[in-house]
């Protein structure tokens, strides 16, 4: 059989990602650079058995993705920083009730509404810390085409497979390029389904940890008793605001099903990093840009390198360290004011952490990061 391939865009993509994995709802609210999402899911997922809703807004849409994944859904939702913004109490909420859900944010020039067609990476550390209170994120930030399909079905697979709402960082230019991407067959794709409770539907607790930290989730409507809530609760779902150890236990649980899974979460790319004394951290479209730079480099004699998480949070720490620690430099190439940069900071050891960032909607040329490269050799 030969390998299937089609020229899409990033936002096709995604769909088609979302897809494979097994979406069968999506809502969403129209925002640009991520409408044409939502467009492409009210095409096809009624092809496919799947539904489709038209919300009057984003708070609407996150709670309708809730809603679905308590039935049993796998669900997804698309939108823009503004409407990030708007989502963040439902996304709380499904943070806390541990409901597996993808969100996906197509990044654009902030604050407020800013230029809404042009491409940044402002929401880097929304996506941490958007949320009030104290829980673990799981985001992805793919670089290309091809590569937003796939992470798009790990989104689903992590969200599944860890009980929790997961994130895919794209920007308004990956969003609406074009590019080659090889279709894999399903055979290939490993698609992961939330665990489910083989206790008596009597004695289902929805909350109770079963020693991996991640409590079987049944289906609103096949029996189980449920009980759910904004609120911190006990294995029941019941509210344990009485309870030091219990709001102890339920926090602290959150946090471990996912540094317990870090190497399974992880992901990341090294590129000529073996004897690198100039280390480039950047992530999505901005790491190709670097690559070129490092490649420009590498021709005049200047040992470059690219560290590029693809999974941004979990940071991925522990390698960044190690690479600092043989590093004379560390550099970082992005979108923003110097987002990255506060990240890389924490791990680099002292070493000197250099900024390079182009932050008007346009994407910063291989060149000026080479000359940055230059200045510091």
């Amino acid at each position: 059989m030969k390998d299937e391939f089609k020229v899409l865009t990033g936002n096709e993509a995604c769909t088609l990602g979302a897809l494979a994995a097994g979406m069968d709802f999506f809502a969403g609210y129209p925002i640009t650079p991520a409408t044409e999402i939502a467009e492409y899911a009210s095409e096809l997922l009624p092809k496919h058995g799947g539904k489709y809703m038209q919300m009057e807004d984003e708070l609407a849409s996150i709670a309708a993705v809730i809603g679905a994944s308590f039935a049993g859904a796998k669900a997804m939702t698309a939108t823009s920083g503004p409407g990030f913004s708007l989502m963040q109490e439902n996304i709380g909420y499904g943070m806390l009730a541990e409901v597996p859900c993808v969100l996906v944010d197509v990044m654009r020039q902030g604050p407020c509404q800013g230029v809404a067609t042009v491409p940044a990476q402002g929401d880097l550390m929304q996506a941490r810390w958007g949320t009030h209170g104290d829980h673990p994120v799981i985001a992805v930030v793919p670089c290309s085409v091809e590569e937003t399909y796939y992470e798009t079905v790990r989104a689903f697979n992590m969200a599944e497979a860890y009980r929790t709402p997961v994130f895919v960082l794209s920007d308004a230019m990956l969003a609406h390029m074009s590019e080659k991407v090889r279709i894999p067959s399903a055979k290939e794709l490993t698609i992961v389904n939330r665990k489910r409770p083989t206790c008596a539907k009597e004695e289902y607790k929805p909350y109770e940890d079963d020693g991996t930290g991640i409590p079987p989730m049944a289906t609103f409507g096949d029996g189980y008793h449920w009980y759910v809530s904004g609120i911190i609760h006990d294995e029941t779902g019941f509210p344990s605001t009485n309870s030091p150890e219990q709001i102890s236990s339920q926090v602290k649980r959150l946090e471990d099903k996912i540094t317990r899974n870090i190497k399974d979460i992880e992901s990341y790319e090294e590129y000529c990093t073996e004897d690198a004394e100039i280390i480039i951290v950047s992530v999505g479209l901005v790491s190709r840009v670097a690559k070129g730079a490092v490649d420009a480099a590498r021709d005049r004699g200047i040992k470059a390198g690219l560290f590029r998480p693809i999974t941004l949070w979990p940071f991925p720490e522990q390698r960044l360290s190690e690479l600092a620690a043989g590093a004379k430099t560390v550099m970082t190439c992005e979108m923003n004011e110097g987002q990255l940069l506060q990240i890389v900071r924490q791990f680099t050891k002292g070493k000197p952490v250099i900024l390079v960032t182009q932050n008007d909607g346009t994407i910063i040329e291989a060149e000026i990061v080479l000359t940055a490269i230059k200045e510091v050799n």
